[in-house]
Formats: C-alpha cells, structure tokens, sequence
C-alpha cells in the first residue's frame, strides 16, 4: 500500500468488468495511430481508474511524463528514464528456490488496500456450445512503483496463496486481456522465480509502451511446425516463440507456454514470459496475432543486486526502464545487451534446450 493512502475503499460495484469474446479486438491498431485515438472499452476502463487512483494519491510517487528515447543501432531498444522507480519502490523479496512456496508472512497482494484494485475481470460464460471453459477471474491492480501510466498487475483470487508460478488460467487469462486492448501498446508479462520476480505471490504485469519492440517481428526459426520456434536473431535476447492467430488458439497456447516452462524449471533454469501483439511467426504476413515469447535464463537468487538496470521482462524484449539520468544519457545498443546477454544461455545449450520443448510438445 502507498503511503498516505486513503482508507476508502472502492465501490465493489465498479470494479466487475464483464466481457465476451464480442470484446476482443483481433487486429488491434497499427502505430501509424494517433495515441489514444482508438482505445477499447477496456482500455478506457483501466486508464480512467488508474487515472483516478494516481490523483487519490494512491502510488509511491506522483508519475508524468518521461524522457525516453531509441537508442541509435538495429534493434532500436527503447530506453525510458525512471528515478522514483529506482529509488522509492518496495524492495523486492529475496528469491532462494525455483519452488519457494508462498510465505504469507511476507508482502503479498492479500495486503492491498481495496483502493488499489481498478477492475475484476470476469468473461462471460458462453454455455457448453462454446467448447472452452472460461478462465478464472482477474483482478486487476495498481503496481504502486510504476514503470509507465497504466502499469497494473493482473491477479488471481489473492486468499488462494499461489506462488509466483505461471498456471494455464491465469496465462489464458492474460491473454485474453491482451485482446481486449485495441493499443498497440499494451504489453503483458510474467517474471519468474529466479528471473527478477519481485514478490512471490502469483501475478502478471501489464503495461502501455508507445512503441514497437523488435520482437513483435523477427522471424522465428521452427522448432515443432505449429506450436514452436526460435526467435534468435534480430530479437535482445533469443526467446522461445508461441503463437496465437486468434481466440480459438488461446487454450491451446497456455497449455503449451505452462508444459515448456515447467520443463525450463525442471532443468534448473528460470523464465520470463512476454505477451504482445505480433506478426507470424515466420514474419510479416496477412493480418497480426499474438506472440507469447518465453526466455530461459540463469536464475538469480537473493534480493535483485542494485545494479543500472534489472534484466526481467521488459528489459528482454528490448523497454529498457533505467533508473539514473548518467545511464540514460550514456546507454548503448551495445551496452544494453552486454548487460542483458549476461543472463542468458550459451547458444549451444538454448538449442539443446530447444530440441527438448520441441519433443515436449510433440508427444
């Protein structure tokens, strides 16, 4: 909870925000748009009421506007200076297992002020000629320290105790989220034990970034035709690529995103998960859909070190969010991915690795 927060709580009223598949915006908008000139009723619903929470007072620190830039090279990584965030944020707990399991002695979002919740997400059911479940509701919250206006964390029931290990619902969930955002924008994610998660309590972050990252393009090597591919090169950092071409996939690619993840965990490793629109995964084509992008990586355990900058989701896909005004003037292309490749896995091992979800999924 921020400080000075007030103690009324929310309307339980305003928070449901029903949807149907009706909702779902499959193209989104291209970035020739103006900002803002085509947001969903989703998207006004959750800016208005983060709009709303930020002047109540809610939030560490006050947020307006901030100094970024595309730094000069081919990816055109975008880097956004961020102090408040650097300074002011809750510290983030210290990670010690892949598996640790929910400590409710330590923050979790069972603490959060009613204040801070925007929206409970809640899809319509659609009766047994639908052919698919719906997921579980999402609350959708105010991430305190955030990185951008309209930076919220999606949760399941937070009485449940869940640590912070992706499950097919509450991945089904997010993505279903990202269809109902027209912005080109608006991103989800998942960082994992090990991978910077900051708080061990089941959670996805969603975020505007008002430009395109280079993984929303660069093709992808197949793996297993139909399910998995490679993205290696023109991407920071080589990231496992799924994909979904519409809403009927969506199970499907939960199912599969959850499988490889476990099995990344399985081999001691930790991952971080991406959600945005993108182009096929062979590269441009007729019409966009949605990339779920997933990094294996060298955990890291302990508190997050104090470093220029974390490498957790965002800082993968290429949103560089730097915590001093040196950095931010200094940074380059080649300095970002030095400090993100260190996280990474050799070439050689991520194929092996490769080959291995590849035979996961085909059985």
């Amino acid at each position: 909870m921020a400080a000075g927060a007030s103690e009324e709580p929310l309307d339980p009223s305003s928070e449901e925000f029903v949807y149907g598949e009706e909702d779902f915006i499959l193209q989104g908008t291209g970035w020739e748009n103006e900002p803002g000139s085509a947001l969903s009723r989703f998207d006004r619903a959750l800016l208005d009421s983060w709009d709303d929470r930020m002047e109540r007072g809610l939030f560490r620190y006050r947020l307006g506007p901030l100094p970024t830039r595309v730094l000069p090279g081919h990816l055109r990584l975008v880097a956004q200076l961020n102090v408040q965030r650097g300074t002011e944020r809750r510290p983030p707990q210290a990670v010690r297992s892949l598996r640790q399991p929910f400590d409710p002695a330590a923050f979790n979002f069972t603490r959060l002020h009613p204040g801070e919740l925007l929206l409970r997400l809640h899809k319509a059911e659609r009766g047994e000629e639908g052919g698919s479940t719906a997921p579980d509701p999402l609350l959708v919250a105010i991430n305190a320290s955030p990185l951008e206006r309209g930076h919220v964390l999606l949760l399941p029931e937070p009485g449940r105790g869940l640590p912070q290990a992706l499950t097919v619902p509450v991945l089904r969930g997010g993505l279903e989220a990202a269809l109902l955002s027209a912005h080109p924008g608006f991103r989800l994610g998942f960082n994992g034990l090990g991978g910077c998660a900051s708080v061990n309590h089941l959670h996805l972050h969603g975020l505007y970034v008002g430009f395109p990252l280079p993984v929303e393009a660069a093709p992808a090597r197949p793996l297993c035709p139909g399910r998995l591919g490679l993205l290696l090169h023109g991407v920071p950092a080589p990231a496992f690529l799924f994909y979904a071409a519409g809403p009927a996939e969506l199970e499907a690619v939960s199912r599969d995103v959850c499988r490889a993840a476990e099995r990344i965990t399985d081999a001691g490793l930790a991952y971080n998960v991406f959600i945005t629109r993108g182009d096929p995964p062979e590269g441009a084509g007729v019409g966009r859909g949605l990339r779920v992008l997933l990094w294996a990586r060298k955990p890291s355990f302990g508190a997050k070190a104090s470093a220029d900058f974390n490498v957790a989701l965002c800082e993968l896909a290429g949103h560089l969010p730097l915590p001093a005004a040196p950095l931010y003037r200094d940074i380059t292309e080649e300095d970002a991915l030095r400090a993100i490749r260190e996280h990474l896995l050799p070439e050689r091992e991520l194929l092996r690795l490769g080959d291995d979800l590849a035979r996961l999924l085909a059985d």
